[in-house]
């Protein structure tokens, strides 16, 4: 019998499985946002690629994602 991997929760509401890669949000804009910019906060919205050395790790954190 083999023995089903387990998948690593947390990571797994983070990304989202893409054709080129995995997508997740931009950290930092969570909180203390008063003393951040708004140019910054701004430039802080929407989606990043995970970076290529990352992309390893999440493969392991996410297999059948």
């Amino acid at each position: 019998m083999k023995v089903k991997m387990k998948t690593k929760r947390g990571a797994a509401k983070r990304f989202k499985k893409t054709a080129n890669g995995f997508k997740r949000k931009q950290a930092f804009k969570r909180h203390i946002l008063t003393k951040k910019s708004p140019k910054r906060i701004r430039q802080l919205r929407g989606t990043k690629m995970v970076h290529v050395a990352d992309v390893a790790a999440v493969r392991r954190m996410c297999p059948y994602l």
